[in-house]
């Protein structure tokens, strides 16, 4: 599950219901300084198992000394219950930071260099198959976004057996037109990343299916609509090998939809 941030919703409270709908986890997008990983904590002492895990630190802002060092800290006090995801961003974010947006790979490695030893698992925002064998090579897995099942396919065979896979998918639960309106609300955004429609490129979607906001085809498989769509999408995700889902659940112009975590948690029940 995703964090309920900027929809107006008590942090500790949501996290509360997220653990007693019996999901395992959530994930807080945006971790890119020392405040937005402090926010996290709130929803730790709120709760007793549940995971909370960053999708993403951006290399791009923390400095690999004071991330480890936060994360390290973390651990002592809830042990066994962060995971620190680290991803290259985009250029659209990190130019405006003065940064130039340059050899994305590189960064990565030299970042993971410069990283002490966390007791905590840590996974990269793979995409790629240079990522993912990054991710297979020097960390605990990979956190891939934005991407069908058969992308998490290929990752289980490029990570091989044991590393975490844990991609995300978002869904709106309502149906037909509705549902679709939700659906490309959200996807409209990740559309114009060139991250996200390279990898969509390399599993066969053509300039068709990205351009105009997204054909019915990328949609029905990225960002399903509809309970039964959204429940086949989660389930092909495990099936394709996830060990875990990070579900996002869209509402009207494509936000997050809070108020259908029951509805999630009823519809996954098999599931989990």
């Amino acid at each position: 599950m995703p964090p309920p941030a900027g929809i107006g919703l008590d942090p500790e409270a949501y996290a509360r219901e997220i653990e007693a709908a019996g999901f395992t986890s959530v994930w807080y997008p945006g971790v890119n300084s020392p405040a937005d990983l402090a926010a996290l904590e709130p929803a730790l002492a709120a709760t007793e198992r549940l995971v909370l895990g960053t999708g993403i630190a951006s290399v791009w802002t923390w400095q690999a000394a004071d991330l480890a060092a936060a994360a390290s800290r973390l651990e002592r006090e809830y042990p066994g219950r962060f995971v620190l995801g680290l991803g290259v961003s985009h250029a659209v974010a990190v130019e405006p930071t003065g940064q130039a947006y340059d050899r994305p790979y590189t960064k990565m490695t030299r970042f993971l260099d410069e990283l002490p030893e966390v007791p905590v698992p840590v996974v990269l925002a793979a995409l790629g198959p240079k990522m993912l064998e990054l991710s297979r090579m020097r960390t605990a897995g990979a956190h891939p976004y934005f991407a069908p099942p058969e992308h998490t396919a290929f990752s289980r065979q490029v990570l091989g057996a044991a590393p975490l896979l844990v991609p995300e998918i978002a869904v709106a639960l309502a149906a037909g037109a509705e549902g679709m309106g939700h659906s490309r609300d959200y996807a409209k955004f990740y559309l114009r990343l060139p991250n996200y429609t390279g990898n969509l490129r390399r599993f066969g979607y053509t300039d068709a299916d990205i351009d105009d906001g997204g054909s019915d085809r990328l949609i029905d498989d990225v960002v399903p609509h509809g309970r039964e769509a959204a429940l086949a999408g989660i389930a092909a995700h495990l099936a394709a090998g996830a060990d875990h889902v990070v579900v996002q659940l869209l509402g009207e112009r494509g936000r997050f939809a809070a108020g259908d975590l029951a509805a999630l948690a009823e519809l996954t029940a098999g599931l989990r």
